[in-house]
């Protein structure tokens, strides 16, 4: 039988106990409040804790009817203006753009980070209390397909044209740097935005795909109104490239056919498994184009890239049918759809048989928007739980005041300051491209970088956002807080744009059709970044250990330059991971080094070149890329499931 007792804490004095049967007492007869001081504070620490526990103690005295009914007793974390109170970020800024360039951007990001706080934080709120909803039939029984979104997501997207977050890239108003000041407003608004990044993502990879064609006369319209700053004319795009035998193997897994009509348009059937954003205005998709015959081409080869708006002048669906929305993880604020094209009318915008080289330029894009979601999910979940340290008392003191919430808080710091540094280097980067200003060697490693970082952000998000979570206790699973949101919508972040291990079999293409030269770029790029940090004292540990690594780096490319194929593929997501720490590791010495540098600074470089930099030469050295650790791989994996005996 189930029986109860007052707090364990209770000892010597006399406590009324209750029974089975009994009424509850109305106080805690004569028993003395617990002891909240469990560990030693240390004399004259701040008055504000005594005055939280105070608070704490004194309400433990309530009548128990009426504590039943109160409010939880710890404050909510408040954060303010985001820009102003990024300091890393504005040290970057500081340290990079030119002066002139610098008031600019720095006048609008702190507007900008006012409106996040006082108008867009709560429509982003309000787009997760109320996700997209599908409405197939009208009330006389006529399919119609409806999409409803509340009215924040289209408040929203108003707001992302009135701001210029795709436009902001295209004007180039700050010339190299316009690329950057871009990504830097998105780091701002992604956390805040409900879900909107992810149609913006798509919309600028359109933008960028229309723009790296030429911007064709029959496209004109399509890309001014991608890339407006007026509310009424600004459209979102989708990227409709998942079907049903695949995600990331498009050359094997699109069925989509296209058939040419006589007017030079043409006709898409297929379905349509996965698309981000159903709601938008205007596509891009892959499909096979028919011959004479009816024939289709298979492969990479046999794809061609097609432009097709959502909805024709009228309204009515384009020969689109909405099967259904798709019950997601996270990221449920944006609709994403299953969809039947039934005759699209589309436009054949690459050449024929080019349509995955055409949509290169997109993925760069969006994982590039994918990295900046990753860290400002990081960022973002960084300052709540710094704010929540500085207010939650347990134990006798503030969270801030133990030594190792601290820790664990400073080292989710260091990952988060490395994963925004590689993000501004491939946003450098592309933006020297996109103004022409970027040397063969620059163009190189933006390629080389771009799915490093993509696939490593990805992960260290899903890792620092649950940890973060943790940092509030239990109040960190409690869906009224918005805390779970954020780390569900980080999770999708390594699978987005290309999972871990597809992205780092592109990080081994990249090498092979640069026939190995753009890690020579990387090699030459981290040396010529570390040379002013050799004389810094306080970095000599670190610096010792970056040359450690990339020496054993290089160790493992001439190495792995007379392993067969096998070895090759088995190393690729700890080669990965090899380049995106030591390079992320020689940003964060590199931003060091700087005059005005301070000792967070100097400590997330020293802290970060403590972890293993180069865990390839390990698995090399292990043997972990043999072929007999492959078959020992399926023993491992399979061993007892008689389903599954027949493929060892």
């Amino acid at each position: 039988m189930f029986t109860s007792r007052l707090p364990w804490w209770r000892s010597g004095a006399l406590c009324k106990l209750w029974q089975p049967g009994q009424s509850l007492p109305h106080r805690w007869e004569r028993c003395p409040p617990p002891n909240l001081k469990g560990i030693h504070m240390a004399t004259g620490q701040g008055q504000q804790v005594d005055a939280q526990e105070n608070q704490v103690l004194g309400g433990l005295e309530m009548p128990l009817a009426r504590r039943e009914t109160e409010t939880l007793f710890q404050e909510k974390p408040e954060t303010g203006n985001q820009y102003l109170e990024d300091a890393f970020l504005r040290s970057y800024l500081k340290t990079h753009l030119p002066p002139k360039v610098l008031k600019e951007m720095d006048q609008d990001l702190e507007r900008f980070g006012n409106r996040l706080l006082v108008q867009i934080e709560a429509l982003g709120r309000e787009c997760g209390l109320n996700p997209p909803v599908f409405q197939q039939y009208n009330a006389w029984g006529q399919r119609v397909d409806h999409i409803i979104t509340c009215s924040a997501w289209r408040r929203m997207k108003e707001i992302a044209a009135e701001e210029g977050l795709i436009a902001e890239a295209y004007e180039r108003r700050y010339s190299n740097w316009s690329r950057l000041h871009q990504a830097v407003k998105l780091y701002l608004f992604s956390s805040f935005s409900g879900g909107f990044n992810c149609p913006l993502a798509m919309t600028d990879g359109a933008a960028k795909v229309i723009e790296s064609l030429g911007i064709p006369g029959s496209l004109k319209n399509a890309f001014d109104h991608l890339t407006s700053r007026d509310p009424k004319k600004f459209c979102t795009s989708g990227q409709w490239m998942t079907e049903r035998r695949g995600g990331s193997d498009v050359a094997n897994g699109t069925e989509t056919v296209a058939r040419r009509q006589p007017d030079g348009t043409y006709r898409l059937y297929g379905f349509k498994w996965f698309t981000s954003a159903a709601d938008s205005d205007m596509t891009l998709t892959l499909a096979r184009v028919e011959d004479a015959e009816g024939q289709v081409k298979q492969g990479s080869r046999g794809l061609s890239l097609f432009f097709l708006k959502v909805r024709d002048e009228d309204g009515k669906l384009n020969s689109i049918r909405v099967q259904r929305l798709k019950d997601k993880l996270g990221t449920r604020q944006m609709a994403t759809a299953e969809l039947w094209l039934d005759g699209a009318v589309a436009e054949l915008i690459s050449a024929e048989g080019r349509g995955v080289a055409s949509i290169s330029n997109m993925l760069n894009i969006t994982r590039i928007h994918n990295v900046i979601g990753a860290v400002a999910s990081m960022r973002r979940m960084i300052s709540l739980s710094r704010e929540y340290a500085r207010r939650r008392v347990a134990f006798g003191k503030l969270l801030k005041d133990h030594p190792l919430h601290m820790q664990t808080i400073a080292r989710m710091e260091v990952e988060t300051r490395g994963a925004f540094l590689l993000l501004m280097e491939i946003v450098r980067l592309l933006g020297l491209v996109e103004t022409n200003m970027a040397s063969e060697q620059d163009q190189l490693l933006l390629r080389l970088l771009i799915p490093v970082a993509k696939l490593y952000s990805g992960k260290q998000a899903c890792a620092v956002v649950i940890e973060a979570m943790e940092s509030f206790g239990g109040q960190g699973y409690m869906e009224d807080t918005g805390l779970p949101v954020i780390v569900r919508d980080a999770l999708v972040l390594s699978i987005w744009e290309g999972t871990t291990n597809i992205l780092s079999l592109d990080v081994l293409r990249s090498l092979t059709k640069s026939d190995g030269q753009a890690l020579v770029v990387f090699f030459s790029t981290v040396q010529k970044k570390l040379e002013p940090a050799s004389s810094t004292a306080e970095l000599e540990r670190a610096m010792k250990r970056m040359r450690d690594a990339t020496d054993s780096l290089a160790r493992f490319t001439q190495a792995a330059g007379s392993k067969d194929a096998l070895t090759t593929e088995l190393s690729a997501r700890d080669f990965s991971y090899s380049l995106a720490r030591i390079y992320a590791g020689t940003l964060l010495i590199e931003h060091a080094v700087r005059p005005d540098a301070s000792s967070a600074d100097i400590s997330a470089a020293q802290r970060w070149c403590n972890q293993e930099l180069c865990p390839v030469a390990a698995g090399l050295e292990s043997g972990t890329y043999e072929a007999e650790e492959a078959l020992l791989d399926s023993t491992l994996v399979y061993e007892g499931s008689p389903a599954c005996h027949s493929r060892l």
